[in-house]
């Protein structure tokens, strides 16, 4: 199913968003939101670490905060009905921020939250860093503020960063991956923040319009790009081989493999039509993401 309701959600939020708050705004899919509400004319909070790299939009303002900061947290959001809450970095500590952020905001007295998570969000999905997005998504059932979930697939965007040299190594086999555009996010998001009370407690699963595999991924890059990409499979030992000279953490090396394991066991390939539903157009194909990001090579 593309929604489910969300357990314990409270239903107190008044139609509209009220005083409006994002998170995110200096990244890729916080900055989209921003820039739409803005757009319309939306006035908002702009709920940042360094306020000096917010983006200057008509009607923004700006505060300081870091997830992991309570006291900060719960000063920026003070007197905010609605929140936008971008998932954190990928960091050993993230669920520890989430949590700390969530209750800021209970504290402050926001009204309904919208979060950021996982498809398949679980507390034994294959792809490991999910498992933050369940720990997440479970304080807020608990905490009792009103609050709609967007579990996103992996992002069309990031696919091109997969690729090496022109080649994307994993073990994801055959799997197919049905991902979603950060601008479809974006406008799901905006629809969402624009009347929270009728969304409030759902969990939205956010695709593109179908599902593809990488060896399909690359093809379409190698088309629109103009040069040649290729899928070459690895086992699992073969890629913790091939990451281990990163020195990364043994979580993020996880996370990393896994993104291609949860494709090849099939957790990514179910297509919804959420995106329409809500956002109210179909959601764009890889290669539209690709023509938008790259101009030059379209032509």
């Amino acid at each position: 199913m593309s929604a489910t309701p969300a357990r314990e959600a409270g239903r107190s939020q008044a139609p509209g968003p009220g005083v409006l708050a994002v998170t995110g705004s200096t990244g890729e899919l916080g900055r989209r939101v921003a820039q739409r509400l803005a757009d319309a004319g939306q006035p908002q909070r702009l709920v940042v670490r360094s306020p000096d790299r917010a983006p200057t939009l008509p009607g923004a303002t700006v505060a300081a905060a870091d997830y992991a900061d309570a006291a900060a947290a719960e000063r920026a959001l003070s007197g905010v009905d609605t929140l936008f809450m971008v998932s954190g970095a990928e960091e050993a500590d993230r669920v520890t921020k989430h949590l700390t952020f969530i209750d800021a905001a209970v504290a402050a007295g926001v009204k309904h939250l919208v979060y950021t998570s996982f498809l398949g969000a679980a507390p034994d999905s294959t792809f490991t860093l999910a498992r933050h997005h369940y720990a997440t998504e479970q304080h807020l059932h608990a905490s009792g503020i009103s609050h709609t979930i967007l579990r996103d697939n992996l992002y069309l965007d990031f696919l091109p960063m997969l690729a090496v040299d022109g080649v994307i190594r994993g073990p994801a086999g055959e799997g197919r991956v049905a991902g979603v555009a950060r601008d479809d996010v974006a406008d799901v998001a905006v629809a969402v923040l624009g009347e929270p009370g009728r969304h409030a407690g759902q969990v939205y699963d956010l695709t593109g319009p179908f599902a593809l595999t990488l060896e399909e991924a690359a093809a379409t890059m190698t088309a629109i790009l103009n040069r040649p990409y290729r899928y070459e499979e690895e086992t699992v030992e073969q890629a913790y081989a091939a990451r281990a000279h990163y020195g990364a953490p043994a979580w993020q090396v996880d996370g990393w493999v896994s993104t291609y394991t949860a494709i090849a066991h099939g957790d990514l390939a179910e297509v919804t039509d959420t995106v329409e539903r809500v956002a109210g157009h179909p959601p764009v194909d890889f290669a539209e993401v690709l023509r938008r990001a790259n101009p030059v090579a379209e032509a």
